[in-house]
């Protein structure tokens, strides 16, 4: 395995990505506060570009009294990123998809040094 730079640290804003192409491998890299996690540029579902999807926290639907939605809510620690081919959503920290437990990105090793992001491919 390769341990491959991707950015400083800072220029990766926090709830926010780096996308790396290297050799056959496509590879996204998340910063939540001060947390970093990256997984593999493949949705679990039908192979689409997961990493090039858009992040926003998890929709939460709070029930009324007659079990209907009355407003929208949205989660301070769930923070999702949804496949620009069909929809599926998976948790950026844990990889898995909201709504099918079962799938899951793959994940990819990522880790610092100094202030360097580094991923092994």
């Amino acid at each position: 395995m390769e341990e491959v730079f991707v950015s400083r640290f800072e220029e990766i804003p926090d709830k926010g990505k780096r996308l790396l192409k290297y050799n056959d491998k496509e590879v996204g890299v998340f910063r939540v506060g001060d947390e970093l996690f990256a997984w593999e540029n493949r949705c679990a579902h039908q192979g689409g570009p997961v990493c090039q999807g858009r992040l926003f926290p998890k929709v939460l639907q709070p029930l009324g009294e007659h079990q209907t939605t009355e407003h929208l809510q949205y989660s301070e620690e769930d923070l999702h990123i949804v496949c620009p081919w069909h929809g599926y959503e998976y948790n950026v920290k844990t990889g898995r998809n909201s709504g099918h437990p079962n799938l899951r990105l793959r994940p990819v090793d990522v880790f610092m040094r100094d202030k360097d992001v580094y991923v092994r491919l």
